[in-house]
């Protein structure tokens, strides 16, 4: 795939769940540049439909726009994931950037797994996740960021991120955070930034009140890493679970234990990690 030489890739996903006799099914699969899914997958069963979201390019690059948006009908299933990291490249002064927006009807429930994203030295990032609840739709998802690529000895040391994330349940805010980071301010070693970590996390669990039981049995799973910091928070009809530390991997098997945890009281089922994470 040729990349456009005079400006960044501009692309979009747009899809659609229903509920059908059979289950949860993709109705609709627009798209507009490079990313796309190739095939909605069922290895749980009917009710759950399992898609991989990808960009063949295989990197997000300066200039880059990226729009995906989801809608969920009443009583559909589905569980979103990426097929590997999504690379953030070097900015030469143009802003690479991506927006996520999911819509959730009825009972609805979405489960949003990306693999994690690596900013690479120089990169100038900024992403937007807006999450809209039906009373009764629940979500569930994570963000998984490395702070420059540490197998190759590349630190973040220049460039900009920029993020923010809304979550509301009908007219009522739910969950809203934003960040602006320049990696040359000092975010990398503040005691209130990543105090050299080079990983960090964040898990939403939203339109769900968690009870104390629950609640006890996530704070009782720990990361592999000792050197990992991590806390967990409870917030009407909002769970919070956050990661600091070295390893991208280390994070996604925490988190993928708390979903073992929470999956059952969330959809009844128990947790089915997507096939594509073990290609």
């Amino acid at each position: 795939m040729t990349r456009p030489a005079s400006s960044g890739w501009d692309a979009s996903l747009d899809l659609g769940f229903e509920q059908r006799k059979a289950g949860t099914v993709l109705v609709r699969n627009r798209h507009h540049g490079p990313l796309l899914v190739q095939k909605a997958l069922y290895p749980e069963g009917q009710e759950t439909c399992h898609v991989a979201v990808l960009h063949p390019p295989g990197g997000i690059a300066a200039s880059d726009s990226l729009r995906i948006t989801v809608s969920l009908s009443d009583r559909t299933r589905a569980l979103l994931t990426t097929p590997g990291a999504t690379k953030w490249y070097r900015s030469e002064g143009a802003v690479a950037s991506q927006q996520v927006h999911f819509r959730l009807t009825g009972d609805a429930v979405l489960e949003w797994f990306p693999r994690e994203s690596i900013l690479f030295d120089g990169s100038d990032v900024s992403t937007r996740l807006d999450v809209d609840l039906a009373p009764s739709a629940r979500y569930l998802g994570w963000e998984i960021l490395s702070f420059g690529r540490r197998a190759s000895g590349e630190c973040w040391q220049r460039g900009r991120l920029r993020m923010r994330t809304t979550i509301r349940a009908g007219e009522r805010l739910l969950f809203a955070e934003m960040a602006d980071v320049d990696a040359a301010g000092g975010f990398a070693q503040s005691t209130v930034g990543l105090s050299a970590c080079t990983v960090c996390g964040t898990l939403l669990v939203a339109g769900y009140d968690i009870d104390d039981e629950l609640l006890r049995a996530c704070r009782g799973v720990q990361p592999a890493h000792e050197d990992a910091r991590y806390g967990i928070t409870r917030l009407p009809a909002v769970f919070i679970a956050r990661y600091l530390g070295n390893s991208t991997e280390d994070a996604l098997r925490w988190y993928t234990d708390i979903w073992t945890v929470v999956r059952p009281a969330l959809t009844h089922r128990a947790a089915c990690a997507p096939r594509v994470w073990s290609c």
